[in-house]
Formats: structure tokens, sequence, C-alpha cells
């Protein structure tokens, strides 16, 4: 089919992003939503890809998106519905109707049906459930018995398994005998007569073998197995770490009850990724689809610790309010003090987070990395205080300024590359989510800790 609608939006001169949505084709489907036209729907749909259609869906407010949807009808399908976010993705549940539902989530793979329902209500998910065969509610509902953000719930039920003792000859027959194979798969996972897995046979093994050779001397070294209620993001990690492709998933007897395939593992390190990322900004979980009320709900906390905090940098500087007063010349010179350790403490904070949450800041080599850090600073707190030192003679013409925020300068530096290692490396020991919490402690402490080391020999030196 040729790609009228890609022709049509494109500009002649499209400097935008190849990967994101054009202005014109959101446009297009909200007048074709508004007009009624499901004809010109379907068409402005047709050259994008499932997860583009997800993101359209995601970014038109909720009026637009309950009118392509109801328009849309049937070509929701369930790779649509997987990729939407699942900030939106009972509200679309609520829209389509019980027909068009059921026939989505029949397309789906275990995971994908898991993933939708676990972030609906009670109401949507049996709306869902009456949707599945009776098999495949069974396994639905048995994945939603292992805990959230487990294994269990990521694995897909949908497995290629062989007797050990099969040939090459054998398992292609199986293949081929059988219609209801899992979309994608990767390996032939061999099982004792337990149900247990014992090792695996990828695909290209399996296709470049005679057919007369046998299973178990075609496998994989890298085979391991994980257990049911092991953490979906140790899972990740693994699989990422291992250069793994499929991960099979036992219960508590060793029988095998499904596999994690690779793009699983990686959405959800993406997940963490993103999470890691909007933490740090002190706004959790936060997404463009949520209300501004959802917004104001999961800042304001944060930023309540940090007025709080705030209040208590000011309450040192009051300590020195006679030598501010004094000399007025240090009210000038504050905010650079409290920036540049804000800064520097936001930059070893960043990598220290970013290291534990990939593993690779542990207790082995904790304390090189709190030296590493502390040499860092120390050094960059001694080029910037000779660059200040000069700055405070030429502008103020004292030198006494000059010495006094050069020291405070290495002081704030070192300091700040400490508390940006140990304030997240603490904040783990506890079991508290360094990327959430850390951001506002390691500004506390350089604040508090500039002003006091500024002013506080300001006020030897210069009184």
């Amino acid at each position: 089919m040729t790609d009228q609608t890609d022709t049509m939006d494109r500009p002649e001169d499209d400097t935008e992003d190849d990967y994101a949505l054009r202005n014109r084709v959101v446009a297009s489907a909200i007048q074709a939503a508004e007009d009624g036209d499901r004809a010109r729907l379907v068409q402005v749909f047709e050259p994008l890809h499932p997860a583009d259609i997800a993101d359209l869906l995601e970014q038109v407010n909720a009026e637009d998106r309950t009118q392509i949807l109801r328009l849309a009808g049937d070509y929701i399908d369930g790779e649509i519905l997987s990729e939407i976010d699942e900030d939106i993705r009972d509200s679309v549940v609520e829209t389509l109707s019980p027909a068009v539902l059921a026939e989505a989530v029949r397309e789906l793979e275990s995971d994908d049906v898991v993933d939708i329902l676990e972030d609906l209500d009670q109401l949507q998910q049996e709306a869902v459930l009456d949707a599945l065969d009776v098999v495949d509610r069974i396994a639905v509902e048995q994945a939603l018995a292992y805990p959230e953000f487990s294994a269990g719930r990521l694995m897909q039920r949908e497995v290629v398994i062989s007797p050990e003792h099969w040939s090459v000859g054998d398992a292609i027959d199986h293949m081929r005998a059988h219609t209801d194979l899992p979309e994608q798969f990767y390996h032939i996972v061999l099982v004792d007569p337990r149900h247990r897995p014992t090792a695996y046979v990828t695909l290209g093994r399996l296709m470049s073998s005679r057919r007369e050779v046998a299973l178990k001397d075609i496998t994989e070294e890298s085979f391991r197995t994980f257990d049911v209620t092991e953490d979906e993001g140790d899972v990740a990690y693994a699989i990422n770490q291992y250069h793994l492709i499929t991960a099979p998933v036992v219960d508590e007897d060793g029988r095998l009850v499904g596999v994690i395939l690779i793009d699983d593992a990686m959405a959800v390190l993406d997940e963490e990724h993103e999470e890691d990322v909007l933490r740090l900004g002190g706004v959790g979980d936060e997404s463009l689809s949520n209300s501004t009320f959802e917004i104001v709900k999961r800042r304001f906390p944060w930023l309540g610790i940090n007025l709080a905090t705030a209040i208590l940098a000011s309450i040192v500087i009051s300590i020195f309010e006679d030598v501010l007063q004094a000399v007025v010349a240090l009210a000038v010179l504050m905010p650079i003090v409290a920036s540049m350790g804000g800064n520097a403490g936001t930059q070893s904070m960043t990598v220290a987070v970013r290291a534990l949450a990939t593993r690779d800041l542990t207790g082995s080599n904790a304390l090189r990395v709190v030296r590493r850090e502390a040499a860092a600073g120390f050094l960059n707190g001694v080029i910037f205080a000779v660059v200040m030192g000069i700055v405070g003679v030429i502008w103020f013409g004292s030198p006494a300024i000059g010495f006094v925020i050069a020291v405070a300068m290495v002081v704030n530096l070192l300091v700040a590359g400490l508390s940006g290692v140990l304030v997240p490396l603490a904040l783990d020991k506890f079991g508290v989510d360094p990327a959430l919490a850390a951001g506002t402690f390691v500004t506390t402490v350089t604040d508090v800790v500039g002003f006091f080391a500024f002013l506080g020999l300001a006020s030897v030196v210069l009184l």
C-alpha cells in the first residue's frame, strides 16, 4: 500500500525527529475523529507502528482520545493496547467495547495480558479475563498470583520444550506439526521427566545441525534458570549482564513454568532507568499523560522537603547576619559558593546513583570511589579557588575577601564530592531509593557546609 499519509503529512523541509510523531499526523487523527471519518482515521493509522499509535493516543487530550478510540473500534488491537502507557491504559480499556477488548487480548502472549491486567481495577480485570479462553485465563490468573514485579509476572507461559533424549529431527518434526507455537521464541528448552529444565538449544544451532544429532550435544553454555519469585529487576540485570536471550523460569520444585525473553527484560531495565532519571528530579513516576492534580500531588512532598532544607540553610546564614551587614560583598559572592557546591554534588551523586542502579558500586569498591570523588572535588576546588581568589581581589580590591572565597570553594567542592557518594550509599544501606531522596540531602549538605565555611571564615578574617 502506498504511504499516502506520510507523503501528505511530511512537509518539504522536514527537520523533525524521524522517530517522533509529526504534528500533522496527530492533527489528522483528531480531525478524522471529530468528522466521524473512520476511513480517514484508518488511513492515518495504516503506516504507523503500534507503538506510534500508542504514542498518539497518549499525546492527545482525554476527549480527543475517547473520540479516536470509539471511531477506531476493532482497529485497536492487542499490540497497540500493550504499548499504551499504564497511566492511561485503564481509561482506554473503559472506552473500548467488550467485543473489541476481547479480540485485542486474545492476540497477546500471556505476559502481555498480565502486563495490561496488573494496572487495572478488579472490574476491568474481570472484563479482560472473561474475553480469554479457559486455558489462557488460567495461565494469566496463575501469573497474577505471583508477587508484583517478580519473574512470574514478567514471564510468558508459552514455551517450546523438548525431552532430553530428542534429536534435531524430532524437534523439527514436533514444531512443524504444531500451529500453536509462541509468536516469538529463540530457544528450545530441554526438560527431564520431572519437567525440570536442564539446557536449551538455539534455533540457529538447531537448523544448522543434521537431523540425527542429539539435542543435548548442541546445547548452550549460557543456560541458567531463575526462580519464579525473583525480582524482575534482578532477572533483567542478569539477562543483560550475561548476554542471555531466553531465561527459563522455574517454580519452588524446579519445574519449568515459563520463560522471560530479552525484549521484556530490556523493557524492565528501560523502565528502571527512566524511574531513576525522574526520581533524581523529584517527580517519581510522573508522565505527560498525568492530570494537573496528579502532578501536584506527586511533586508537593518533595517540594515541601526542599523548602524545609532551604529554611535550614537560611538559618545558617542568619547566624552570620552581623558579618553580612558589615561586609556587603559577601552577599554578592554567596550564590557562587552555593551554586558551585550544588552542581559539584549533583555530578558526583548522579554517577553514584547510576552505579548503584547498575550494581557497579558495591561494598567492595565503595571506599575507592569515595576517595576518587573526594580527590576530584578537592582538585576542582583548588582550581576554582585560584580563579575566585583572583576575581575577589580584582572585583572588590580586597585580598582578604579573595582568600575567604578561595578557601570556601575548596571546602565546599570537597564536601560536595564526598556527599555526592556517601549520601546515596547511606540511603541505599537503609533501603531508601537513592534516586528519589539523594538530591535533596546532597543539596542541603553543600548549602549548609558552603555557607557555614564561607561566612564562618569571613567572620574570623574580615571582622
